[in-house]
């Protein structure tokens, strides 16, 4: 049966009842169908024995592309790339066994960072499961801890809608992975299909949109009234589509604002009321006024262990607290606030601007002047400098500044993997705009970087698409640039190769009195033969002053994939610093701090 472009219309006319005949379809017809229905694009995957039919019902229709990965860790990845670049669901398809137990970091990684995503993974036929078949596993049990809900389904007349209840699920709320599991069985029986269901019934989920009035009305009498006001917004703000509401109010009352590693490009870093990053490695202003604000409205953030440090240490000053989220679950999770508003944060922010722009109180400007002096005198320590002018060994924190200086005003994406590379890119390539700055914030999942890369590359083909990287992250999916030849993503790679595991090398100098226990690289490939054998461009950088110009080359070309190998000072650590247990203001400012 073809699954054409011109035969998508007959869904739709099944499903608005035109007395169309129930076609007699297979479960993984089915399958692609909802798909189809739900507009997906692009689908990532690896094939294998549990999920063969649903790979030939792939084959025979043209709407959607599948990508065609080298491990399903990468899969699942390049799905979330594609969701965190775009707002859509992000799609994977994996086989049973160690098809599904490869996506599950992926899995871990979506669901810690609430990334809309469906993961379809095959499954035995329904006889033999629990009879520890061939490539078995319990994948119901495996994910359930890593997902925001999940679906075992056991006959295909069930298909189409759990499909839909997926989607649905994925989306809405505060998003997450959703797993359907398909038994091979389930996707080989035939079913009388009478079209995609176009809206979904579930009693037992029914996320809050609208935040409470009269909870908004609390929180707009604490702002206006507040002497040292600090509005602390993350990833929510993002997924829930909120930045142009959070600048709206920020604008208005003119006060000061933050941005967590997830919520960076909420608000344009370039702006004066912006902060910078606060946290583990945030910047000493946006620390200092997360301790001593009065009023803290947060907005789609978690006050997570990276972001406020020890609890105790936060709670030593009295502040009120107005959060704002979509999951009541985050709400009072670690901190204690005053006034919790559970809803849309775009709905909720969209409230209270109205609000605002109707009340006759406004914000006290002599006690904001004062603020405002206490704020730039903490900016003004400039907690971010280095040693710019080194002509001898490249520092990474250049790299990124030479990069950001290079393409800010171009349409650019960065991912990053995980370690030093990705709080320097953090502190030094100022995010302007929502959903650029792709990274995995939550599980800290080295190996996400080119993945990513590649989900955004195909969803946005004329954008520049940067990964920054370190030599020990790269390698854990380096085998997607063979992806990467095969589908045309023409991404650009910047190493930050220090011969090291920076973050874990920082840590042990730090904490563990120099006991530099397995962190250093003692026989790394040569990565500019790599990527050539791969098919790609590969550059070695090693003087500070070659740093600019391979980054213009690799810019030119356009079409290729450029893997640039930076070496960089093995000695240069990620400064500000807040040690494990140690409160937001107790910052290790540099190396003469050690």
């Amino acid at each position: 049966m073809e699954i054409s472009k011109a035969e998508l219309s007959s869904a739709a006319a099944a499903s608005s009842g035109m007395g169309h005949q129930a076609e007699e379809l297979m479960g993984a017809e089915v399958l692609v169908k909802a798909l189809q229905a739900e507009d997906v694009k692009f689908v990532w995957g690896y094939p294998g024995g549990a999920v063969l039919y649903i790979y030939d019902a792939f084959y025979k229709q043209d709407t959607i592309q599948h990508v065609l990965v080298r491990h399903e860790q990468a899969a699942v990845h390049a799905a979330d790339g594609y969701a965190r670049a775009t707002g859509d669901v992000g799609v994977a398809l994996v086989t049973s066994g160690p098809g599904l137990t490869n996506a599950v970091t992926g899995i871990a990684t979506a669901y810690m960072d609430s990334i809309p995503m469906v993961i379809i993974s095959g499954q035995v036929p329904t006889p033999a499961i629990g009879l520890d078949a061939f490539q078995e596993c319990d994948t119901v049990g495996i994910t359930r801890p890593i997902v925001k809900h999940n679906f075992l389904v056991k006959d295909v007349k069930d298909l189409a809608e759990t499909m839909k209840k997926a989607f649905h699920i994925a989306r809405s709320g505060r998003p997450g992975p959703v797993v359907v599991d398909v038994p091979k069985d389930v996707s080989f029986k035939k079913v009388a299909y009478n079209g995609y269901p176009e809206k979904v019934e579930m009693r037992s989920y029914n996320p809050v949109r609208k935040g409470h009035g009269g909870q908004i009305r609390k929180a707009l009498q604490l702002l206006l009234t507040a002497k040292r006001p600090y509005i602390y917004s993350g990833g929510g703000v993002l997924l829930g589509n909120a930045t142009e509401e959070l600048r709206t109010l920020v604008d208005m009352l003119g006060y000061p604002v933050t941005n967590t590693l997830m919520g960076l490009g909420a608000y344009p870093a370039s702006d004066r009321k912006f902060l910078g990053m606060l946290g583990m490695h945030g910047t000493l202003e946006a620390n200092q006024a997360m301790q001593n604000c009065d009023v803290l409205l947060a907005v789609g953030a978690r006050f997570d262990d990276r972001v406020i440090g020890n609890p105790k240490h936060f709670a030593q000053n009295e502040r009120k607290i107005i959060h704002v989220d979509i999951d009541p679950s985050s709400i009072s999770k670690r901190v204690k606030v005053d006034i919790p508003i559970v809803g849309d944060v775009k709905d909720v922010l969209t409230e209270l601007i109205a609000m605002i722009r109707e009340s006759d109180t406004r914000p006290d400007e002599q006690a904001l002047a004062g603020w405002w002096k206490a704020i730039e005198g903490w900016r003004g320590r400039d907690c971010l400098k280095y040693d710019r002018g080194n002509t001898e060994v490249i520092k990474p924190q250049y790299v990124v500044e030479t990069l950001w200086n290079m393409t800010k005003d171009a349409d650019t994406y960065i991912t990053s993997d995980v370690g030093q590379h990705q709080m320097w890119a953090a502190q030094y390539y100022r995010f302007e705009e929502p959903r650029r700055w792709i990274n995995s914030g939550g599980l800290g999942t080295m190996g996400v970087g080119i993945p990513y890369a590649m989900g955004i590359k195909l969803a946005k083909p004329d954008s520049e698409v940067f990964c920054i990287t370190g030599e020990g992250s790269v390698q854990m999916n380096i085998q997607e640039l063979s992806t990467c030849l095969q589908y045309n993503t023409p991404i650009k790679i910047c190493s930050l190769n220090n011969r090291y595991l920076g973050m874990v090398r920082q840590w042990q100098e730090i904490e563990y009195s120099g006991r530099y226990s397995h962190s250093y690289m003692d026989a790394l490939p040569n990565f500019v033969k790599l990527a050539e054998a791969y098919g790609h461009v590969g550059m070695l950088i090693e003087r500070p002053q070659d740093v600019e110009p391979a980054l213009r080359e690799a810019r030119k070309l356009k079409d290729r994939t450029v893997f640039m190998d930076f070496r960089t000072d093995p000695t240069e650590n990620v400064f500000p610093m807040v040690q494990a247990g140690k409160g937001i203001t107790e910052m290790l400012m540099g190396s003469e701090d050690l």
